[in-house]
């Protein structure tokens, strides 16, 4: 393929030093490609070092954000990288306190910055098993059986999605029929 076509996003290439990778937005001189180890990097429309995978038209020089938002969540899915999830804008220099019944105890506080943090490795953990159970040599059965106890967990963390700054981040438990 000639790399002087104009690539669209969902294009397929392969980077010389960076590996595999996507294009998930473009710009008047240059991609935006999310590579499977190395993360989001910016290259050059002009680059051609690299091998085109396979190629997509693009429809336009931008991007169209409901793209962008289909692939990152494809690439969260299958990725084995973490992103960084932003705390809701009002929770930011916050403090969370526990305070016991019992008035002779001390309450304990800290930054509500490090609890998030804890809360979203919970959530990238969860991710993870998750993709371990869809790979793994269980039966069928099993994999379904197991997907329902992580949805139920996710369900029990969904007190926690008031701390997220963007819907799309927070956790989504069964859905009532």
């Amino acid at each position: 393929m000639e790399n002087k076509a104009l690539l669209g996003i969902g294009s397929r290439v392969r980077h010389p030093a960076y590996g595999d990778g996507v294009i998930i937005a473009l710009h008047p001189a240059a991609y935006d490609i999310s590579f499977i180890l190395y993360g989001i990097k910016s290259v050059g429309k002009d680059y051609e070092k690299w091998e085109i995978v396979e190629a997509i038209p693009a429809e336009s020089e931008v991007s169209f954000s409901e793209a962008e938002k289909s692939l990152i969540k494809i690439l969260r899915y299958y990725g084995d990288f973490n992103e960084i999830t932003p705390l809701g804008d009002k929770w930011e220099g916050g403090t969370l306190i526990l305070k016991p019944a019992d008035e002779s105890l001390k309450p304990k506080e800290m930054p509500i910055e490090t609890f998030f943090h804890k809360i979203i490795m919970v959530r990238d953990r969860l991710r993870v098993m998750e993709q371990r159970i869809n790979s793994s040599n269980l039966s069928d059965e099993d994999k379904v059986n197991l997907q329902q106890y992580i949805t139920r967990i996710y369900g029990s963390l969904t007190s926690f999605n008031v701390l997220f700054k963007h819907k799309e981040d927070q956790f989504v438990g069964e859905k009532k029929s």
